[in-house]
């Protein structure tokens, strides 16, 4: 068993001697083709990082070439946006105006409403009112109509009333004048002084109206001319300037002026 051991080991050690020459002339081998290999190696990764450096560059190169497009594109982008903004802001204001205009427009037309209908009824109020003018002036009319009517039957009463009185103031004068016939002087006689009574001239038939003024003034008394003659009185009742008066000689020979409205009224004058 011990002689076996050993022969293992001895063959041990003769494998490994013969094996280590070979490696180590293998792995001089190995690393003389190492550097080459890695040269090898070394050369795609190279080219590869070329490569990618040259894609970078020629990226970065399109991207600075693509930067003005980019930016052209945003600019173009911006300025449809601000076209956009300033369409919109136009369709706003158009829509704004639009909406004003239609406002205006309805506030005119209730304007233009109201209007008529103040118009109407002012219209309706001054129909009204010459309506009730209209009534109230033939109300008016009809009164005015109606008191003139009363005041007409009321003065025709009057007048009938009056004409009545008058007539029978008449009579009565005349009764007196012919109860009187027989007092006063005839056709052609002549008072103490010579002064002829004259019909033509003298009597009831030949009444006059004198003003207090008027004559003439002489010697300090008021004189009337009638018949040829001047008449004068002391003084002279309201009644001779008032009514119309004749003069007439008396039976007895005096003159007298004599109211023709009422014979009882008698004045005696002198003849100058």
């Amino acid at each position: 068993m011990k002689a076996l051991g050993v022969i293992s080991t001895t063959a041990l050690f003769l494998i490994l001697g013969m094996t280590f020459p070979a490696f180590a002339q293998e792995e001089h081998h190995q690393q003389e083709a190492k550097p080459e290999k890695q040269q090898e190696q070394a050369k795609p990764a190279k080219q590869e990082q070329q490569q990618q450096a040259k894609g970078q560059q020629e990226q970065k190169q399109q991207q600075q070439q693509a930067k003005p497009a980019r930016q052209e594109q945003q600019q173009q982008a911006k300025g449809q946006q601000e076209q956009q903004q300033k369409q919109q802001q136009q369709a706003k204001g158009q829509q704004q105006q639009q909406a004003k205009s239609s406002k205006q427009e309805q506030q005119q037309q209730a304007k233009g409403q109201q209007e008529q209908q103040q118009k109407q009824q002012q219209a309706k109020g001054q129909q009204q009112q010459q309506e009730k003018a209209a009534k109230q002036q033939e109300q008016q009319q009809a009164r005015g109509q109606q008191q003139e009517k009363q005041q007409q039957e009321k003065q025709q009463q009057q007048q009938q009333a009056k004409s009545s009185r008058q007539e029978q103031q008449q009579q009565a004068r005349g009764q007196q004048h012919e109860q009187a016939q027989g007092q006063w002087a005839h056709n052609g006689q002549k008072d103490s002084r010579g002064h002829e009574y004259n019909e033509n001239r003298f009597g009831r038939e030949h009444h006059a109206r004198f003003q207090e003024h008027g004559g003439r003034y002489y010697d300090g008394r008021r004189e009337y001319s009638y018949g040829g003659y001047w008449f004068y009185a002391a003084a002279y009742p309201a009644w001779f300037y008032r009514e119309d008066v004749y003069f007439i000689m008396g039976a007895d020979g005096l003159w007298y002026a004599v109211a023709y409205g009422d014979p009882s009224l008698m004045l005696q004058v002198d003849i100058s």
